[in-house]
């Protein structure tokens, strides 16, 4: 079996929308990029609200409006869809899978999260996966931390990451690496 690239949230409201975080779009052509450059299997995850978040500030939480299912902040960043070479490598309801639909749970951990066909990414993911996207501090360290917690051996892309706290995103590089993380180049 070949190695996946989990795609962690790479969602137009966390590079150019209400969560813009730093490098968002830079990490997303690196990830296309990589996927180009190397064998892997393209798996996308994306967060996909209903209004009615709780999560929301508006509804007792502490993020702005961000990926209401069906609009463009919840869409996957273009690039994907126009560089990548590979077309089962593009985004499709098949490698993508949703997470954040239960407005009652926050989900920053995409490794539930569900494709069109009802597959879960934790039960599709390979034995050695690497993992890049948005935002490193919290959907990709849940998810990373995931991944470990189900024998997976993560190697994390630190050129494909983006982040809302540069300071925090250190922090959790250095935390995964001492929980035996690899980190590629």
């Amino acid at each position: 079996m070949a190695d996946d690239l989990i795609l962690v949230d790479c969602q137009h409201d966390f590079i150019d929308g209400t969560l813009a975080c730093a490098h968002g779009e830079e990490a997303a052509a690196y990830l296309a990029a990589f996927l180009n450059a190397h064998p892997v299997r393209a798996l996308y995850t994306a967060d996909w609200h209903s209004p009615a978040n709780r999560s929301f500030r508006e509804n007792g939480g502490i993020w702005p409006v961000h990926c209401v299912a069906g609009t463009r902040g919840a869409a996957l960043a273009e690039v994907f869809a126009e560089t990548v070479q590979d077309e089962a490598n593009r985004p499709s309801g098949r490698n993508t899978f949703r997470k954040g639909r239960d407005d009652e749970v926050e989900e920053y951990s995409a490794f539930g999260g569900v494709n069109d066909a009802g597959e879960r990414l934790g039960d599709v993911a390979s034995p050695h996966v690497y993992v890049g996207g948005i935002a490193s501090e919290y959907c990709v360290r849940e998810t990373v931390l995931a991944l470990l917690a189900s024998g997976r051996t993560v190697t994390v892309l630190p050129e494909g990451l983006a982040w809302v706290s540069e300071e925090d995103h250190e922090k959790n590089l250095a935390d995964l690496r001492e929980r035996g993380v690899r980190f590629f180049g």
